[in-house]
């Protein structure tokens, strides 16, 4: 039997040890890249985000009711973006809760932790995560949330992996994002979202969650909404 000499045996364990990294999802690119950027004018996507005309603002009761939230629970908000959600989510879980609100903009988290020390949020903590990782404690969150925000994880089998550990056992896990259907969606979204809502479940599923309930909102006509539970 040939034996390898010591450097060569070292890098053969080392790359059966190392855990394969997850190549780039086919997103768009440069999708995150506004959001990124250090000039990036939060300002601006607030006046684009928190305005009426957008379903998932003019819904946000309908929406808070889906993630079924009890006084004392930890929700995680990942990717908050300018914090559309943070104070409904604040006052559910109420002084005893807590809300991890996550993005992976710096421009968002400095823009979030003020809003919320502006509106006395105490149960409020603002969080930088990364590409690949909400960067969130293991077994820590009783809710996860993602609002608009699946079709931009440029590593989303990491994304959810790190989702997954984040969530306790039977964490409820809730989805909105845009349809995706040929000859019906517009143009630029057909363009901006990587696959439709089949494809995307299929990978929540993957991942180890199970669908609870695709929610109707009635308000809904570009946006789809489903709750899983984390297995």
């Amino acid at each position: 039997m040939k034996l390898l000499c010591l450097p060569s045996l070292v890098l053969a364990l080392s790359a059966c040890a190392a855990p394969q990294q997850e190549t780039r999802t086919a997103v768009p690119e440069g999708i995150n890249d506004s959001f990124l950027a250090d000039d990036a004018d939060v300002d601006r996507f607030a006046g684009r985000w928190e305005l009426e005309s957008r379903e998932v603002y003019a819904n946000r009761d309908e929406i808070l009711a889906t993630l079924q939230i009890e006084p004392g629970e930890t929700v995680a908000d990942i990717g908050t973006g300018t914090g559309l959600y943070v104070e409904p989510f604040a006052a559910a879980v109420g002084p005893g809760g807590r809300v991890l609100a996550v993005d992976i903009s710096p421009k968002f988290i400095f823009h979030v932790r003020e809003r919320a020390e502006a509106a006395g949020l105490d149960q409020v903590e603002v969080m930088l995560s990364t590409e690949r990782s909400a960067e969130l404690p293991e077994a820590s969150v009783d809710v996860a949330f993602l609002c608009d925000v699946y079709h931009h994880f440029e590593y989303h089998e990491d994304m959810l992996r790190s989702i997954r550990r984040a969530l306790k056992p039977g964490g409820r896990f809730v989805v909105i994002d845009f349809d995706r259907v040929p000859g019906v969606t517009r143009e630029w979204l057909m363009g901006h979202i990587r696959a439709g809502k089949d494809v995307f479940v299929g990978e929540i599923e993957a991942a180890g969650f199970r669908v609870d309930e695709e929610v109707e909102i009635p308000g809904f006509e570009e946006n789809y909404c489903v709750r899983f539970i984390r297995d």
